[in-house]
């Protein structure tokens, strides 16, 4: 599949890039290792530069409704220019930092199911850039992370599924132009206050900013809507608190109280400038960080990288 793609992009008897990753499964703030391997094809070529990014599958809602599409949110160079010889084999190697607000895929070895995240590698010759190398990467839960989840299935709320919105979380230092919703069903204890549960972690090395938005059903107080709970704790306090009490301890005041319940705090914490605003995605991202890159990529694309969740990989032609 490299092979063919390099083919299209530089024509017959270029070079043909693999990259290899050492470490297929990471954490937030984790590091993620590997090496590229290069081997040149019938003639000389003249490298520009051999880049690498992370690439994920976000959604973003405007006045027309919603677009999904990939977006690169983190980007490193491997190599500057260099000239690869005909037939010579290279081997790159390579380590760089995952962000720590990088979303979670998957959750105790099983796939969070809405989620697609890649490497992608991208090599230009001649001024010719070809984007032709995409690896799956699986993002765990920090500890942290984990025992808020595990509070969740201790309570008997199940997985529904998770996705990327653009857009940022009100008074939460975020750095990337988009933040994680994991969706989870209420079990029947809880069903009769909430229709269901939506989960974002904003992750530093400082700590993290949990937020969770329930889709209220009314309760006693007759309420229904959405409300809110957010919390902060550093990494290390938040192994040490009883996450299973705090979530009843909301969800009770929200049944009592409805959007006035206040546990953990209820004003809504999604700023709606870029949520709802009618940006889309090439513009938020130019907005951002420096080194995003927005937009919608084309179709194949998009359903490229689901296949690869699933283990396969399309052939173009």
């Amino acid at each position: 599949m490299v092979f063919k793609r390099l083919l299209g992009a530089f024509g017959v008897g270029a070079p043909s890039v693999d990259t290899v990753l050492a470490t297929p499964g990471v954490r937030p703030g984790e590091t993620m290792r590997g090496e590229v391997r290069l081997k040149g094809g019938d003639f000389d070529a003249d490298i520009e530069y051999i880049a690498l990014g992370l690439v994920t599958r976000v959604e973003a809602e405007h006045g027309e409704g919603e677009q999904t599409g990939l977006m690169e949110f983190y980007r490193t160079e491997v190599s500057g220019p260099f000239r690869l010889g005909t037939g010579e084999e290279r081997v790159l190697p390579f380590e760089f930092p995952v962000p720590w607000e990088t979303p979670v895929t998957e959750v105790w070895n099983e796939p969070l199911h809405g989620m697609a995240m890649g490497v992608r590698t991208e090599l230009a010759i001649a001024k010719a850039v070809d984007k032709g190398d995409l690896d799956a990467i699986r993002v765990n839960p920090l500890p942290s992370q984990d025992v808020v989840l595990q509070a969740f299935a201790r309570l008997g709320f199940q997985f529904k599924g998770a996705d990327l919105e653009v857009g940022s979380l009100y008074g939460v230092d975020q750095h990337l132009p988009f933040y994680q919703e994991i969706e989870f069903y209420p079990p029947p204890a809880y069903a009769h206050v909430v229709n269901e549960i939506e989960l974002t972690f904003v992750a530093s090395p400082a700590g993290l900013d949990i937020v969770l938005e329930a889709d209220a059903r009314g309760g006693h107080s007759g309420y229904s809507g959405d409300s809110f709970g957010r919390w902060r704790a550093s990494h290390e306090e938040a192994l040490h608190r009883d996450w299973a009490a705090e979530i009843n301890g909301w969800l009770t005041a929200l049944a009592q109280h409805g959007g006035h319940g206040g546990y953990g705090g209820h004003h809504d914490p999604y700023d709606h400038d870029s949520h709802h605003g009618g940006h889309d995605l090439g513009t938020v991202a130019a907005a951002g960080a420096a080194g995003v890159v927005g937009g919608m990529i084309a179709a194949e694309v998009i359903d490229e990288i689901g296949d690869m969740f699933e283990g396969e990989e399309e052939e173009e032609d």
